[in-house]
Protein backbone atom coordinates (compact mmCIF):
# COMPACT_ATOMS: atom_id res chain seq x y z
CA UNK A 1 0.00 0.00 0.00
CA UNK A 2 2.92 2.38 0.44
CA UNK A 3 2.78 5.09 -2.46
CA UNK A 4 -0.54 5.28 -2.09
CA UNK A 5 -1.95 9.43 -1.68
CA UNK A 6 -3.87 9.77 1.57
CA UNK A 7 -7.36 10.13 1.00
CA UNK A 8 -9.01 13.53 2.15
CA UNK A 9 -9.91 11.84 6.01
CA UNK A 10 -6.84 10.52 6.31
CA UNK A 11 -4.88 13.92 5.56
CA UNK A 12 -7.40 15.85 8.29
CA UNK A 13 -6.13 12.94 10.72
CA UNK A 14 -2.42 13.37 9.66
CA UNK A 15 -2.79 17.31 10.73
CA UNK A 16 -4.52 16.28 13.73
CA UNK A 17 -2.39 13.83 15.31
CA UNK A 18 0.65 16.06 13.77
CA UNK A 19 -1.33 19.16 16.34
CA UNK A 20 -1.92 16.80 19.21
CA UNK A 21 1.42 15.64 19.64
CA UNK A 22 2.77 18.87 19.41
CA UNK A 23 0.70 20.16 22.12
CA UNK A 24 0.56 16.88 24.29
CA UNK A 25 3.81 14.94 23.61
CA UNK A 26 1.86 11.87 22.51
CA UNK A 27 -0.49 11.23 20.31
CA UNK A 28 -4.62 10.87 20.99
CA UNK A 29 -7.02 8.14 22.05
CA UNK A 30 -8.75 6.97 19.06
CA UNK A 31 -12.03 8.85 20.61
CA UNK A 32 -10.35 11.87 20.18
CA UNK A 33 -8.58 11.25 16.99
CA UNK A 34 -12.54 11.02 15.84
CA UNK A 35 -14.04 13.78 17.85
CA UNK A 36 -10.89 16.02 16.44
CA UNK A 37 -11.81 15.09 12.64
CA UNK A 38 -15.87 14.45 12.87
CA UNK A 39 -15.83 10.55 12.99
CA UNK A 40 -18.15 9.38 15.52
CA UNK A 41 -16.91 5.62 14.91
CA UNK A 42 -13.95 4.19 16.80
CA UNK A 43 -13.86 1.60 14.56
CA UNK A 44 -14.13 3.74 11.28
CA UNK A 45 -10.88 5.97 13.13
CA UNK A 46 -9.11 2.63 13.63
CA UNK A 47 -9.90 1.72 10.19
CA UNK A 48 -8.16 5.15 8.38
CA UNK A 49 -5.34 4.52 10.94
CA UNK A 50 -4.84 1.41 9.60
CA UNK A 51 -4.90 2.70 6.25
CA UNK A 52 -1.93 4.97 7.26
CA UNK A 53 0.03 2.72 9.19
CA UNK A 54 -0.44 0.28 5.77
CA UNK A 55 1.01 3.84 3.66
CA UNK A 56 3.92 4.17 5.65
CA UNK A 57 2.95 7.32 6.99
CA UNK A 58 2.64 6.72 10.49
CA UNK A 59 4.28 4.00 12.54
CA UNK A 60 3.50 2.96 16.36
CA UNK A 61 5.13 0.62 18.80
CA UNK A 62 2.91 -1.84 20.32
CA UNK A 63 -0.50 -2.67 19.91
CA UNK A 64 -1.70 1.08 21.14
CA UNK A 65 -2.22 3.40 18.80
CA UNK A 66 -2.10 6.34 22.00
CA UNK A 67 1.92 5.17 20.97
CA UNK A 68 1.79 6.72 17.32
CA UNK A 69 4.40 8.65 15.63
CA UNK A 70 3.98 10.05 12.21
CA UNK A 71 7.18 9.09 9.39
CA UNK A 72 8.08 12.23 8.45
Amino acid sequence: MKGDAPSERQVQILRALRTWIADHGEGPTIRQIGELVGLSSTGSVAYQLGRLEDQGLISRSGRRWRSVRLSS
